[in-house]
């Protein structure tokens, strides 16, 4: 019952935060394309959300997925400009996201280091990888139908409602949220964040969940990075800087607690479209990147104070059973 009145809460949100935006820009805002745009631009996001929610009920955080992103688009491009078809250059690029994201769970777990500082280390280190490859530059890639991804519907496409990659993001998104409540793996990573030492005891394997957990977020940055590379077409290092506390804010936003044992795909969902939407609301009025990013900065810290509201909450209903 909590649980959805939790996703109440955040769908009335998001219905007020659009009334707004449609009241101040009635001609552009409250339009089908511009639903469209937003969930386009949801979908880089909502990937990223989708595996940071995996890495935040485990009780971790990665603050690499940004950089993550990047590289992935590097990737990308820099195998389809090389001659590869666009089939190898996906999953290079997925995998590349896979392969840092074990990096990240493989210190955390068999290192024993806080996930907190890994990929505060891993942040840096992958920009200047991304950087590295694209020689510093961006990498012009062939069209392919990679670029199609995310692209706007043409009128002959109308039937879809939205492009193949929001609609990637639905199907991965159904099955993350299958996966963690049905499967023994994500009752594994809910108990490693609600209690790691009680789960230790209860025989979960405490490492290897954890690890897996880095590796999913990895694989979904990796989609996201895919994204980004769809809408941008070209592989560009400095793409998503600061794109890791939009979707911390998203996972917060939509439930999720950041000292474990709290997350749904479905709220952290939600919470990307509202950041999305806050953001191209900012847009269609003319605000400023300044004024838009002092908005970025109070939804975090409003976020992080819903989520400290949450806990203290619990604690009282705890305390007075």
């Amino acid at each position: 019952m909590k649980k959805h009145a939790n996703l109440i809460g955040l769908l009335a949100a998001w219905i007020v935060v659009f009334a707004i935006f449609s009241y101040f820009a009635p001609n552009s805002f409250p339009t089908v394309r511009n639903l469209e745009t937003i969930a386009r631009q949801t979908a880089i996001v909502g990937f990223a959300a989708v595996g940071m929610t995996y890495v935040i009920v485990a009780g971790g955080i990665d603050l690499s997925v940004g950089s993550m992103v990047a590289l992935v688009a590097v990737v990308v491009a820099w195998c389809l400009r090389a001659g590869y078809p666009p089939e190898v250059a996906a999953v290079a690029g997925i995998a590349a996201g896979g392969l840092c994201g074990f990096v990240n769970g493989w210190l955390t777990g068999k290192l024993k280091i806080t996930p907190f500082i890994v990929t505060l280390g891993s942040l840096t280190l992958l920009r200047g990888l991304s950087k590295g490859i694209a020689d510093e530059k961006k990498i012009d890639a062939p069209l392919t139908w990679l670029n199609q991804l995310l692209a706007a519907l043409g009128p002959h496409q109308r039937w879809m409602l939205v492009p193949v990659g929001v609609w990637m993001l639905v199907v991965v998104s159904v099955l993350a949220a299958w996966a963690l409540r049905y499967t023994a793996f994500g009752r594994h990573t809910v108990a490693i964040g609600s209690n790691l030492q009680t789960a230790r005891l209860c025989g979960v394997p405490v490492d290897r969940v954890r690890t897996s957990v880095f590796v999913v977020g990895g694989l979904c940055a990796g989609l996201a990075g895919l994204m980004q590379f769809s809408r941008l077409s070209v592989g560009d290092p400095t793409v998503a800087v600061g794109l890791e506390l939009q979707v911390i804010a998203a996972v917060v936003i939509g439930g999720g607690s950041l000292s474990g044992g709290e997350g749904s795909i479905l709220g952290s969902l939600i919470g990307a479209v509202i950041m999305t939407t806050i953001s191209a609301g900012g847009s269609h009025m003319g605000l400023p990147n300044w004024v838009q990013e002092i908005v970025t900065g109070l939804i975090i810290v409003a976020a992080v104070a819903l989520n400290r509201w949450r806990a203290a909450a619990s604690l009282g209903e705890a305390g007075s059973v």
